[in-house]
């Protein structure tokens, strides 16, 4: 049964990054304009905030699959429970995708990703050093325990910072299910690309977590 509320938990918390975050985006027109560019960066980050100390007590506060597995590498996850999290972001990011929709029809395309200049090869290592950058600050400021008062704070200014920078090249995935959902619902290049934001994400999560794992081993 406490397995089941994590996943409920991570459904939850993805579902509401999806419709804060990619719904921002949505209605200020974050491509733009730069106070709408600023304002979707900062609404990624502090749902992250939000999230984190609502259900980081539960699951963790994953609500991304480039972090769950980072987490799977470092041997702080289960196979089983790396399984269920995904399973539950993805479904979460399609259902803050469709309560989009009901909200706002199709304006703004959901927030979905774009390739940069219609570069794939661009798009996939700008997509991997954002997500590399994210998910390495989660390794460290995790690794800690005295630092849990203030990770969560942590975790959504990093998420700000590169979207921040990120946004102006791909809009910024650094999460597969935040991607899959809105582009779902969008269709067209952003259903055709999507796979760039699902595959470039776990690339960059997990040299985050081999490459944090290997400058940590061994310290005092």
């Amino acid at each position: 049964m406490q397995n089941v509320k994590k996943y409920i938990a991570e459904f939850l918390g993805t579902a509401i990054l999806v419709i804060f975050g990619c719904g921002t985006a949505c209605v200020v027109g974050c491509q733009t304009t730069f106070p709408g560019y600023l304002v979707t960066s900062l609404a990624f980050g502090l749902v992250i905030v939000a999230m984190a100390y609502s259900i980081g007590n539960i699951s963790g506060c994953h609500i991304n699959p480039a972090v769950s597995l980072a987490m799977f590498i470092n041997g702080s996850l289960q196979i089983a429970d790396f399984i269920g999290y995904l399973i539950a972001q993805f479904l979460g990011g399609i259902a803050g995708s469709a309560l989009l929709y009901y909200f706002i029809g199709t304006k703004g395309n959901f927030g979905a990703n774009g390739l940069y200049d219609s570069d794939i090869l661009k798009s996939l290592i700008i997509e991997i050093v954002l997500t590399f950058v994210f998910v390495f600050t989660i390794m460290g400021v995790t690794a800690k325990k005295e630092n849990a008062p203030t990770t969560g704070l942590v975790i959504g200014l990093s998420l700000t910072l590169v979207h921040i920078l990120g946004i102006y090249f791909t809009g910024t995935s650094v999460n597969p299910a935040r991607s899959f959902g809105p582009a779902m619902f969008a269709g067209g290049d952003a259903l055709k690309y999507v796979w760039v934001f699902l595959v470039a994400p776990l690339i960059g999560g997990a040299l985050a977590a081999f490459a944090y794992k290997w400058l940590s081993a061994n310290k005092e």
